[in-house]
């Protein structure tokens, strides 16, 4: 016997919950993910008779519950978004004895008959290894038709397109995380990240799915389905111009599905944040230029580098150190003889406004003389064998072992070895990747730890997907002890799962120096973004191999307005930092790095709303443009933001990109500045010094100019605003603004504004009370596509009084400049030309 369990849950979400009623033994509910229990919302009966019943939610939302068989239909108005085993595809594998099993015999209870007996069932042997399988068959599966639509995107991490591939003749996605050497492209397979949340879009709305489970998953996809879905309650009508036939199939657990009734792509962003949460919003260095390699050599070589980068005028913000740094891959140590002073090596890279990080992956060396790993050992908290004793693996340590991250105890330990009295020769300048938390495994089977493991009571096949983030809570709150809650954390991981955005940035892993995974790295960030993992981006240049000048420079082009940007590399690869490339091609990796700074300001704001309400700073097409059925498909492209249209070059040799310009608004090419009144598809140029972005009309958005070394030496520097009008000559930004490391914005210390431009007059208007000052000033406003203005003086007004300033217009360029208008921006203003 089985129970079904459909509530309603706040923000237009229903929850459906199957398990079985009377089981052996409690089967595993995942814990940790949810935010909190979600809130629930009540639900009307509309109307009921011995096969359904109709059961309304909020003003728009419908569920149609059928008895028998058993099918729930989800509505949005009278247009009907999801039905649940419409196909009659769901399977429960019940817990059960096995045949002549003591428990079985002693209990007298129901035991598979001859006939249902299949080889593995109980065991299986695979490639040297084995799974014991103590359980059993225990598979949970259910169909799932997205109506009215032909895409779905999300199941993150694969690399693959983002509207999500028809599986009929391929094998499914699978989510599984497992460490991959070389990920093949275009591919279902598994990688390091799973987080079972799908979202449908059409023009009529957007659907959102999230199955809470955290074991090995499936998930196969059939397009083209047309027609009528079946009978449903005669109130509705259920036919449909096509469908998106989903089937889900996990290896156990439950089934707990939260079903998201949007309306639209950002409903979707807010229903899925209130269940898993929101990134937090992270110090301003982590969304500037990361500098990364396996390995830098030793401190003279950090030292050397950095030095470097100022020398050659490229900004950036954080070193960072890979295994080698530590003594003998004992994570929290140095290698005193190539770091013998790192405590100065980090203030050195302090002073100029930067940070290091370094590496702490989670196996554990099995070495006597090493304080981490006996008191995880005497304090039982290794994972463990199914006989009690811990369980020992093979990674870059040697012989290594695994803590029990489900385990609070766990956590807590860990968290405390990041204390600055613990982890010696760190500072607070210093932050952490988490690497290798899949878990890899170099001698388990698929290179992660055998199933049939344990934590507590829970066996690995439950957890899986989720020890990365577990992994991560640990440093996250070791992060937060260290500064005494003062210092927002940054941690990045490999490994992820549903709510791992509250802890950690994600990366794309272990790419190669190949267009085909420059290309991949836009709808592997994509489906991260959608489905919460919005602070992505992928290894400039590629883990493996060698980038030559073009696929580098290219690289950082379009890595400049992804979500992380971030140059890493192999221990086997030629040194790439920018200088060791010629001038020129130098010269247009400073030209991308200096435009990702200039624009820190935009990209901060967008972190800080996406804290609210859970709207991704790389965005599809779709998302500002949900009408547009031009754009459901389109690969290679995106948004940052409402404002940005960026379109990289994916192709060698490419001078052209064919852009989409979606919607029917004016578009403003950034470099130019000149304005587009087009929609649909255009080849446009794309010479080697630069990529197609473009500012949509009806937007503002900051800038800074003023490029320096690091975000730090920035901070209070003054602002650009850059108006690009509309048809009808109006537009709106905004801009967010605190001390950019602590938590004091959660307690009103934070500025957040919103613009607006209308014909000639421009506003500055506090969204929330102003709760701190500042020295940050408007230097410059730039209107786009401008008449030119009947005089050259602009007025200010503002609480400080009346002033003018100097107003200019460019006729080649058709640019209004108005000239230090001098106001700050902790208050409200006016400007009129």
């Amino acid at each position: 016997k089985f129970r079904l369990d459909l509530g309603g849950q706040s923000d237009n979400t229903f929850r459906l919950k199957i398990n079985e009623a009377y089981p052996l033994k409690p089967r595993f509910e995942v814990p940790l993910v949810l935010v909190t229990q979600p809130e629930p919302a009540e639900i009307s009966v509309i109307s009921r008779d011995e096969k359904t019943i109709v059961l309304g939610l909020g003003e728009t939302s419908k569920a149609v519950l059928t008895f028998k068989p058993l099918r729930i239909d989800f509505f949005s108005g009278d247009n009907l978004v999801l039905s649940t085993n419409a196909r009659g595809m769901m399977k429960f594998e019940h817990l059960r004895y096995k045949k002549g099993s003591a428990e079985a015999v002693e209990g007298g209870e129901e035991v598979l008959g001859e006939d249902e007996e299949e080889p593995d069932m109980w065991e299986e042997s695979y490639g040297g290894h084995s799974d014991s399988k103590p359980n059993g068959p225990t598979a949970v599966a259910m169909d799932f038709t997205f109506a009215g639509l032909d895409n779905v995107y999300g199941i993150p991490q694969h690399a693959d397109t983002f509207s999500l591939k028809d599986t009929s003749t391929t094998d499914p996605y699978r989510l599984y995380n497992l460490d991959v050497f070389e990920y093949e492209l275009w591919n279902p397979m598994a990688l390091y990240a799973s987080i079972p949340f799908m979202m449908g879009h059409s023009a009529k709305g957007s659907v959102g799915l999230f199955w809470l489970n955290a074991a090995e998953g499936f998930i196969d996809i059939k397009k083209d389905g047309q027609g009528l879905l079946g009978s449903v309650s005669s109130m509705f009508s259920a036919k449909t111009e096509k469908q998106v036939d989903t089937f889900w199939m996990f290896e156990s657990g439950i089934m707990d599905m939260f079903i998201m009734m949007g309306p639209t792509p950002k409903d979707i962003s807010r229903q899925y944040g209130s269940l898993t949460g929101n990134t937090p919003l992270p110090q301003e260095f982590a969304i500037a230029y990361h500098q990364c390699r396996w390995n830098y050599n030793d401190q003279e070589d950090v030292n050397m580098v950095e030095a470097k980068f100022d020398e050659h005028d490229i900004p950036m913000d954080v070193m960072w150190l890979d295994i080698e740094h530590t003594d003998g891959k004992k994570y929290f140590t140095w290698d005193t003889r190539k770091f013998p002073d790192s405590v100065a090596m980090i203030e050195n890279l302090s002073s100029h406004g930067r940070k290091l990080v370094t590496i702490v992956d989670p196996h554990i060396k099995k070495d006597s003389g090493y304080w981490v790993h006996n008191d995880l050992s005497s304090k039982g908290l290794y994972v463990k064998n199914q006989d009690g004793g811990d369980y020992e693996g093979w990674c870059w340590p040697g012989a290594s072992y695994y803590p029990d991250f489900l385990n609070a105890e766990a956590r807590d330990y860990f968290a405390e070895q990041y204390k600055l009295s613990v982890y010696k020769g760190s500072t607070l300048d210093c932050y952490t990747w988490n690497d290798m938390n899949e878990p890899s495994v170099f001698n388990g089977p698929e290179v992660t730890m055998a199933k049939d493991k344990m934590h507590g009571e829970v066996e690995h096949r439950d957890m899986h997907n989720m020890y990365g983030m577990v992994y991560t809570m640990a440093t996250h709150k070791g992060h937060l002890i260290r500064s005494e809650n003062t210092l927002r954390p940054f941690v990045l991981t490999r490994s992820a799962y549903a709510g791992s955005q509250r802890y950690a940035a994600i990366w794309t892993g272990d790419n190669t120096a190949e267009w085909g995974h420059l290309e991949a790295s836009i709808p592997m960030c994509l489906s991260l973004s959608i489905a919460g993992m919005g602070f992505c981006g992928a290894d400039i240049g590629g883990f493996f191999g060698n980038p030559d000048g073009e696929l580098f420079v290219r690289w950082y082009q379009a890595a400049a307005f992804q979500p992380f940007f971030r140059s890493h590399a192999h221990i086997d690869t030629k040194r790439r930092e920018p200088w060791l490339y010629s001038a020129g091609e130098m010269a247009l990796i400073r030209t991308a790095v200096r435009s990702r700074y200039a624009l820190l300001p935009l990209w901060y704001t967008l972190f800080y709303e996406q804290e609210q309400d859970g709207t991704p700073p790389m965005r599809p097409l779709w998302y500002e443009f949900p009408e547009d059925e031009g754009s459901y498909a389109k690969e290679g492209s995106h948004m940052v933001g409402s404002s940005l249209l960026v379109a990289p070059v994916l192709t060698k040799g490419s001078t052209q990109v064919n852009v989409y310009f979606p919607g029917s608004t004016l578009w403003y090419d950034i470099w130019s500045h000149q304005k587009l009144d087009v929609s649909g598809s255009i080849n446009y140029a794309a010479p080697y010094e630069k990529i197609p972005v473009f500012q949509r009309g009806g937007t503002i958005i900051p800038r800074r100019e003023r490029v320096r070394r690091s975000a730090a030496l920035m901070h209070d520097d003054p602002i650009t605003l850059v108006v690009a009008p509309d048809k009808e000559g109006k537009a709106s930004g905004t801009l967010y603004l605190d001390d950019g490391k602590s938590f004091a914005y959660q307690q009103g210390a934070k500025l957040y504004m919103q613009f607006t431009w209308d014909n000639g007059k421009m506003e500055s208007k506090m969204i929330s009370p102003a709760g701190m000052s500042t020295p940050v000033w408007l230097e410059r406003v730039l209107v786009l596509g401008s008449a030119p203005p009947p005089g050259q003086v602009a007025t200010v007004s503002s609480p400080s009084g009346t002033s003018s300033a100097q107003a200019s217009y460019d006729y080649t360029t058709q640019v209004l400049t108005v000239r230090r208008p001098g106001v700050k921006l902790d208050m409200e203003w006016t400007i009129r030309v």
